[in-house]
């Protein structure tokens, strides 16, 4: 079982593999202005569970880059979220947002942003705090594409995969 976790563990993808791959992902440049997503959740077995189409605005000011996110779910569910992100000399970054729990932590290698936070999710009557590794890949000038593993417990629970088109 040791043996297992420990190939897996090696398996996983590593920000640095990307280092050199084009076009640069520049986080800040891409993300202002205008971007519209398109997405679907999928639970642990691969099952579609709910589609979604994301409106963002994006500001630059200096060092911090704010996300105005607007969603609308498939079943006509709204919901908003705004992310401050900061950008650190070092080429990482760091975000907030009212539904993370603490903060997410991101860096750039070549085409690609790895981004790791944990998600403050409503569900019924009660909230559930989903670990998110977010895989960002620039595909050109305008399009971006996401896979995020959701996990609780070191448990897959399914993922979320988006579009991004800058207008």
């Amino acid at each position: 079982m040791l043996f297992a976790g420990v190939w897996l563990y090696g398996c996983s993808a590593s920000i640095e593999d990307y280092q050199g791959t084009k076009p640069d992902f520049e986080l800040f440049e891409y993300f202002e202005g205008d971007i519209i997503a398109w997405g679907m959740l999928q639970d642990r077995n691969g099952k579609q569970t709910r589609r979604f189409e994301v409106q963002i605005k994006g500001r630059v000011q200096g060092n911090l880059l704010t996300l105005e996110e607007d969603f609308v779910f498939d079943d006509g569910e709204k919901q908003h979220r705004t992310w401050v992100i900061t950008r650190n000399m070092d080429g990482h970054y760091i975000g907030n947002a009212d539904d993370v729990v603490g903060e997410a932590t991101g860096h750039v290698s070549g085409n690609a942003l790895n981004w790791k936070y944990v998600l403050r999710v409503p569900v019924d009557d009660t909230t559930y705090d989903i670990t998110f590794n977010d895989w960002m890949f620039r595909q050109d000038e305008k399009r971006v594409f996401n896979i995020a593993e959701m996990t609780k417990w070191g448990f897959s629970v399914g993922k979320v995969i988006l579009f991004f088109e800058k207008q």
